[in-house]
């Protein structure tokens, strides 16, 4: 069979975050760094990516309000792939990839989650909302949605989410523990979930929970460009356009997007 097509899915939804609103402007903005002649449609392993059916994009998502788009998310990416796609979806807030990963599990028998974040994500509940931003992993796992997931970059876990990694068996690479050296081994079915808060808050400042002392781009890069197995889903969340004027945050999102992209087509 031909391999799904990588197909880049909007869905701006920022009903979940707990702080600040405005990544459902994201989507947007990372297509528009994405297809800026700022740059040029070539990953960095030599792949064109404008060579005409090697992605898709299917638009962004129309989502009702409320928690009724907990489901229109998960039919949004059963759709991609009945067309016969791979879903590279852009937030939105975090909270969209519990959604998302009903759909995806169906999918994938064998599944492994690649998390990178500040933040571990695993919150029963915050603010008396079990699908939170702050808890999408914790539903992720009580739901059987992967059998591994391994999170790079945490340094803000509480004590109740050290418990809730403990109890979900979550692999964490804090940030303290990554160098430039890491590497991951990951074989089989890999999808990879982006919340650019990972980033050193100065390389993206549009995020709305700046957690200095984080990653570098190119550290990021390294390990999505390092999968050894298959990718066959992402998100990119979190970028917060209305909190970085200078556009610099969808950029360095845009990249991840090519580079993701790059490795789904190797």
């Amino acid at each position: 069979p031909m391999p799904a097509t990588p197909t880049i899915l909007g869905i701006p939804w920022d009903e979940k975050s707990s702080f600040q609103r405005g990544s459902a402007l994201g989507p947007a903005a990372i297509r528009r760094a994405f297809q800026s002649d700022s740059g040029n449609p070539w990953t960095e392993a030599g792949i064109d990516l404008s060579v005409p059916g090697r992605i898709a994009d299917g638009g962004d998502l129309i989502l009702p309000q409320g928690n009724d788009a907990l489901n229109a998310i998960s039919a949004g990416v059963r759709h991609v792939f009945a067309l016969g796609g791979r879903p590279v979806s852009l937030g939105g807030d975090h909270a969209i990839t519990f959604p998302i990963m009903r759909a995806v599990r169906e999918q994938h028998p064998r599944l492994t989650i690649l998390h990178f974040d500040a933040h571990p994500d695993l919150y029963d509940r915050l603010n008396d909302d079990p699908y939170s931003h702050a808890c999408p992993f914790a539903r992720v796992l009580e739901a059987g949605l992967a059998d591994r997931l391994i999170s790079v970059g945490i340094r803000t876990a509480t004590a109740h989410q050290r418990e809730q990694a403990a109890r979900f068996n979550v692999q964490t690479i804090p940030m303290v523990e990554w160098s430039d050296t890491l590497t991951l081994r990951v074989d089989g079915p890999v999808y990879v979930t982006l919340d650019l808060d990972v980033l050193e808050p100065g390389l993206a400042p549009g995020i709305a929970h700046r957690e200095p002392g984080g990653a570098t781009v190119r550290q990021v890069l390294r390990l999505l460009q390092g999968i050894n197995g298959v990718l066959v889903g992402a998100d990119i969340v979190e970028c917060n356009p209305a909190l970085d004027p200078s556009g610099i945050t969808a950029a360095v999102a845009a990249k991840f997007l090519k580079e993701i992209l790059g490795v789904m087509l190797r």
